[in-house]
């Protein structure tokens, strides 16, 4: 199949957002968290979760346009908190529904079993369970004018992690912990290892 630019804007809407959120290939499946100035929470599953260095500890993630309300990214900018929870194979349906569009004034949390978890005085909430949880600062956002997107990054001040996914190494086996992955934008997997390839260097 070969697709030219001009027949992929000519594709049926549902059609051709399927086929672009797809071809990117797997992409990572978080829950990131949020607390309003008026402490009402809400929790959101997203797919564009990015590592942009460790030293610091540097998170992205992209929001859609702001033409309508955020309420993650609004409350990340009153607030300056936020978490990243990764979905997990037991809650997979949970996770998914909070990608409906509820107003403000409702926390999803109360429309699914997910449920908060507070760690440490941590302003926003975790999601209890998450075989990985991650406390970010917010430190910048940057505009991608191409499509009127927002790219917000934070820096991880707190890491929670489940002891049997760590390795010697610092590796963190997402498999054993059953973290998922997304195809497209509704497709959920759960990954198998095949192989762990060590640091590579140029052939003499």
């Amino acid at each position: 199949m070969y697709l030219t630019r001009a027949y992929i804007d000519s594709l049926e809407h549902l059609y051709k957002i399927n086929l672009i959120n797809s071809v990117s290939g797997f992409k990572p499946a978080n829950l990131i968290g949020t607390k309003s100035k008026e402490n009402i929470t809400n929790v959101a599953v997203f797919s564009s979760v990015v590592h942009y260095g460790s030293a610091p500890p540097i998170l992205g993630f992209v929001v859609r346009p702001t033409t309508v309300r955020r309420n993650t990214y609004d409350n990340i900018k009153e607030t300056g908190y936020f978490t990243i929870n990764h979905i997990h194979n037991a809650i997979i349906e949970d996770a998914h529904h909070t990608s409906a569009k509820y107003s403000s004034e409702i926390s999803e949390f109360d429309k699914t079993n997910l449920k908060e978890e507070y760690l440490n005085d941590f302003y926003a909430p975790f999601v209890e369970g998450s075989p990985v949880k991650i406390g970010l600062k917010y430190l910048e956002e940057y505009h991608i004018k191409a499509n009127n997107t927002i790219l917000v990054l934070g820096e991880i001040i707190d890491l929670y992690i489940d002891d049997s996914l760590i390795n010697e190494d610092g590796f963190i086996d997402l498999l054993k912990g059953n973290v998922t992955a997304i195809n497209g934008l509704d497709a959920y997997v759960v990954p198998e290892t095949k192989t762990r390839l060590s640091y590579q260097r140029p052939k003499k």
